[in-house]
C-alpha cells in the first residue's frame, strides 16, 4: 500500500463510509439475461497517511437484496454463500494505486471463508465539502470474479446442456466517504 502516487487518493486521515449513499452488487449472467443483486449492510473504512494507504469492507451476507424473498433464501444457504457458517464477504486492499481519477486496488477477496486475490479498478471523485462542513469523496469500484473459486459452484443445466448461471460474477461498489473530525 505504500505508493508516492496513493496519498493523493484523498487528503490524510480516516474516511468512514457513508452507507446511506453506497452500494456494493453483483451481476452474473443467469438465462440469457443479467442477475443483479445487492448488499444491505455494508461497512468500510479508508485510511490516508503520508506515505501509505488502507482500504477494506465488508458486507453482510443475510442482507443480500434481490427482487424475491425466496431467492434471497437461496442464496444465503450453503447452495451459494452459506450465510450461517460464513456471514461477511470481506475485501482487503494490499496495494492502492492512482492515475488521475483511475484507481487499481490490488487486494484480497473473501466468499464462504475462501480468500483470494482481486484487482479492482475504477475511478475516484476529488475531495468536496457537503453543505454540512464535511469533507467527502466518492470511490466507483468493479472486479470480475469467477464464484467458483470460492466455493460456490450451485447452477442448473438448461435443457440444451448449457448451464444457466455463469461463473463470472462482476462484483460493483459505490462507496461514499465522509472525512473523520
Amino acid at each position: 500500500m505504500s505508493n508516492a502516487e496513493t496519498v493523493t487518493i484523498a487528503p490524510a486521515g480516516t474516511w468512514e463510509l457513508d452507507a446511506v449513499h453506497s452500494s456494493v452488487g453483483f451481476e452474473v449472467e443467469y438465462m440469457g439475461g443479467t442477475f443483479k443483486g445487492s448488499f444491505r449492510e455494508i461497512v468500510a473504512t479508508l485510511v490516508v497517511g503520508d506515505d501509505s494507504v488502507s482500504l477494506e469492507g465488508s458486507a453482510k451476507v443475510a442482507s443480500v437484496d434481490v427482487k424475491d424473498e425466496n431467492l434471497a433464501g437461496h442464496l444465503q444457504s450453503p447452495d451459494f454463500f452459506d450465510a450461517e457458517r460464513y456471514p461477511e464477504i470481506r475485501f482487503t486492499a494490499k496495494d492502492v494505486s492512482l492515475d488521475g481519477e483511475a484507481v487499481k486496488v490490488e487486494g484480497d477477496l473473501t466468499i464462504k471463508g475462501v480468500t483470494e486475490a482481486a484487482d479492482v479498478t475504477g475511478t475516484v471523485t476529488s475531495p468536496l465539502t457537503d453543505p454540512y462542513g464535511r469533507e467527502r469523496i466518492g470511490l466507483k469500484l468493479d472486479t470480475r470474479v469467477d464464484r467458483t473459486q470460492f466455493g460456490v459452484n450451485w447452477n442448473n443445466p438448461l435443457p440444451s446442456g448449457e448451464q444457466a448461471l455463469a461463473n463470472d460474477v462482476t462484483v460493483v461498489a459505490e462507496l461514499f466517504f465522509v472525512k473523520s473530525a
